[in-house]
């Protein structure tokens, strides 16, 4: 994994070329006495993972998986200038190499680099086919306003995890106070800490990650088949009945107040706990949203 995107080990689209990395001496010596056991691969355009029995390294390329922030299609296309940067300078992938891209409208790309110059990338895609990796449960986090890295963890796992879509809540224990300025700084690297989980995670879709937002007004605002508000004492998530749609509230540091929890009840949400163990504002959507998976989604 290089700057929160994953290199991983995928089948050859037909018609590219494979680099294989420089053998040792020892793995030459290896290969030739073990050859590996490579036979069976599905014959789609699925990522595959691959197994071998020799240390040498087995026929199969590694793939670098990008956002690509427009639409795609079939054929040739100049690569934005940030992804070219990271393409041709931090990775330094050639002309040649394959690459799987995907533009957030469920949709996924396989192709091959055809020009790879100081400031132009350009990539002919040759395959497409649809994205594999969206939950069924369509979950959106009302997650408590938090500091720095906290609010970035939440907003990946969430992410990782299927939340289609995310919105930070400000409520009366939240120490964090965004202006105008500073929001827009905030929303664009939150935006950013998505795309790359979702190029990390296999996503098809990045989730939509809506402005700071009151919690009364949040509350108004949302729908969803189940409402869940996070409180100590309450019924586990398993005392539900399945939802097709999720609302989830998690506080922020130091939780909510009662009257916010008693709030959030006179709007139709449930109060449910993750067990007899406090956690951070940061661990709650990771606890909260795995079990949902487990419970209602993935599953």
């Amino acid at each position: 994994m290089a700057n929160g995107r994953i290199v991983a080990t995928l089948e050859a689209p037909s018609g590219v070329a494979v680099h294989q990395p420089r053998a040792t001496h020892a793995n030459r010596r290896a290969a030739c006495s073990n050859a590996a056991v490579i036979d069976g691969l599905q014959k789609n355009h699925h990522p595959v993972m691959l197994a071998t029995l020799s240390p040498y390294p087995p026929p199969t390329m590694r793939l670098s998986r990008f956002f690509i922030d427009a639409p795609l299609s079939l054929g040739q296309h100049e690569l934005p200038e940030a992804q070219a940067h990271y393409i041709g300078r931090v990775l330094r992938h050639a002309a040649g190499d394959a690459v799987q891209l995907f533009d957030g409208s469920g949709q996924e790309f396989l192709g091959e680099l055809v020009e790879v110059g100081k400031k132009t990338v350009r990539v002919e895609l040759r395959e497409q086919f649809a994205g594999q990796a969206e939950s069924p449960l369509h979950i959106h986090l009302g997650q408590g306003l938090s500091r720095g890295e906290r609010m970035d963890w939440a907003i990946q796992k969430a992410t990782e995890l299927g939340a289609q879509v995310i919105s930070p809540i400000i409520s009366t224990r939240c120490e964090v106070r965004l202006k105008d300025e500073r929001t827009d700084k905030r929303m664009a690297h939150w935006r950013q800490v998505a795309i790359s989980a979702c190029e990390q995670c296999g996503r098809s879709v990045v989730p939509l990650i809506h402005p700071p937002i009151v919690l009364n007004d949040w509350l108004q605002q949302t729908q969803a088949d189940l409402k869940l508000v996070l409180h100590p004492v309450a019924e586990p998530l398993s005392s539900h009945a399945k939802p097709a749609s999720l609302a989830f509230l998690i506080g922020p540091e130091g939780g909510l107040t009662d009257a916010e929890v008693e709030q959030a009840k006179g709007t139709g949400f449930h109060a449910a706990r993750l067990g007899p163990r406090v956690l951070r504002t940061e661990t709650a959507p990771v606890a909260g949203l795995a079990l949902a998976q487990h419970l209602w989604g993935d599953f």
